[in-house]
Formats: structure tokens, sequence, C-alpha cells
């Protein structure tokens, strides 16, 4: 019985730190933080992507650069957009103050993981950086262009609560 206790005791000590550290904020603060998340990641991506076509200056890598923004634009249609307006949607209906880690699903996290980890292994590997820009500006490309919902949103729930 002490034992149960005292595990309690500690979860409710867990807890309360949780808490402490991980405040509240009104959701559309949610939207922007996701959006400048999105926002920052595509730029990082989009810089590493022009800082190895530079190096490697020719009308390969000013090709290579172009099929990389041509691959973002017919990603952030169909996959990058869809998957910002469910997380978007996902944020709009919690409460009207949610903890600030909430701007992302805890899937959300994982897939950060193993794309930081893939991106890592990727730089690490004998492939030309030229040819992984296409990639990075690709999924660059696409970050920053559907980051734009979640200020759409932003700005939107600003606007509605100020009336």
């Amino acid at each position: 019985m002490v034992e149960r206790r005292q595990s309690t005791e500690q979860t409710s000590k867990f807890m309360n730190f949780i808490r402490m550290h991980n405040p509240k904020v009104p959701k559309r603060w949610l939207l922007l933080l996701a959006g400048l998340l999105w926002t920052g990641v595509g730029i990082l991506l989009s810089t590493l992507a022009v800082t190895w076509l530079v190096k490697a200056i020719s009308i390969a890598s000013f090709l290579l650069g172009l099929s990389g923004i041509g691959i973002s634009i017919i990603a952030n249609r169909f996959q990058f957009t869809r998957l910002a307006v469910k997380n978007i949607n996902r944020i709009l209906s919690l409460n009207d103050k949610a903890y600030i880690f909430s701007f992302q699903a805890w899937t959300g996290y994982l897939i950060i993981a193993v794309m930081m980890s893939t991106g890592i292994l990727l730089r690490s590997s004998p492939i030309p950086k030229p040819y992984l820009a296409v990639v990075y500006f690709a999924i660059g490309g696409a970050l920053l262009q559907a980051s734009l919902n979640y200020y759409r949103y932003f700005f939107r729930a600003a606007k509605s609560d100020c009336l």
C-alpha cells in the first residue's frame, strides 16, 4: 500500500513538473508556432540545397535546382498542404487554451525524429550533394509553401478574436 502511494505521489510530482514547464497558450498561437517551425525547416533545407548547388555551379546544377523546385510544388499540392490542413484542423479542435507543445501531434514528433535522422544519414552518405539538393529543395520548398496555410489560419483566428 505504501509503495502504491509513493508511486502515485511520484506520478503527481511528474505531472506537476510537466504542467509547469509546458504552459498553456491560446490555440491561435499554436498555429503561428507550427507555421514558424515549418518555415524555419523549409528555409534550412532550401539553404543547404542552394549552398550545394552553388558550389557545383553548372547547367546541370541549375537544372537539378529547378527540378527540386518543381517537385516541391507537386509535393506541396498533393501531400504537404493536406498534412498542414489536417494539423490545423486538429489544433482548431483543441480547447481555447492548449499546451504549447500540442502544436504538433505526438506522432508528428516521431516523424520529425525520423526525418532528421534520415537527413543526417543522407548528408553523410556518398551521394553527391547536387543530387541531394533536389531532395532538400523538394522537401524544403514544400514545407515553405505549406507553412502559408498556418499563417492564413493564424491571422483569421486573430482577426475573429478582435471583433
